[in-house]
């Protein structure tokens, strides 16, 4: 007799023997030397698998953003296990670092876009760390990619001619144009109004849905938090037991 999953009973199944995309054990993290010697994590542990959105909440200055530039490959844990599909960046050469972060996609609060370069452009530099694509296929990859992000009729268009969300979508556009296998996003939403916001929100779990990527996102944002698969709680360097969906952060 033939046995039909139930969606998520399938979930949970892949979920079972997959291996985690992001796994943190026992990191501890230290800024400055000496005297001036201060731990801004403590103990973090976190497994985060293919496909989930998870977001991260807590206040200004709780170690959050900290995290996600050492996920990203940006910084280096002081001490613990940080490994990032597979691959331990503890101690690891610029090499390996590289070719993890050829694998993220990067959204920051500020979308970070270069004023002299177009829409397509900016998309275009996100593929420059992948050789091999000629430039014909870049080109028409941007152009895709901007129109899934709702810009195909403003492709040329410079960052002073767009709206904040218009921005934040070309910004979207070059995290994911390159399929990356994790996204991560500090505060995207905080620069928008709340319709703008939502939207932006909502492409983003949209289109990593579409190319089965994982996305964590650091935001302070209640109104999006409905989005996520999981919510962890980051509070004075230690992340707290992941909040039941549907719960704010205060």
């Amino acid at each position: 007799m033939e046995v039909t999953l139930t969606e998520t009973q399938a979930i949970s199944k892949n979920t079972l023997v997959s291996e985690p995309v992001i796994d943190i054990k026992n990191v501890n993290h230290y800024f400055g030397k000496g005297s001036l010697k201060k731990q801004v994590l403590f103990d973090v542990s976190l497994e985060i698998y293919p496909g989930e959105i998870v977001l991260m909440t807590g206040p200004s200055g709780s170690g959050k953003t900290t995290l996600l530039t050492m996920i990203g490959g940006l910084r280096s844990p002081t001490e613990g296990s940080l490994k990032i599909l597979g691959k331990e960046l503890v101690g690891a050469g610029k090499n390996r670092l590289v070719e993890v972060r050829r694998n993220i996609g990067y959204i920051f609060q500020a979308h970070n876009l270069l004023k002299s370069l177009t829409a397509r452009q900016n998309v275009l530099m996100s593929l420059e760390l992948h050789p091999g694509i000629s430039n014909k296929e870049a080109n028409a990859k941007a152009k895709t990619m901007l129109e899934a992000v709702g810009l195909g009729e403003r492709i040329d268009y410079f960052p002073e001619n767009l709206s904040g969300g218009q921005k934040q979508r070309v910004a979207i556009a070059r995290a994911l144009v390159s399929h990356p296998k994790i996204v991560l996003a500090d505060e995207p939403t905080a620069a928008l109004d709340s319709k703008s916001g939502r939207d932006v929100v909502e492409l983003m779990q949209r289109l990593a849905k579409e190319q089965g990527c994982t996305i964590l996102m650091v935001t302070h944002d209640n109104r999006i938090l409905d989005i996520a698969d999981r919510i962890v709680h980051m509070e004075d360097g230690r992340l707290a037991k992941d909040a039941p969906l549907g719960v704010g952060s205060h």
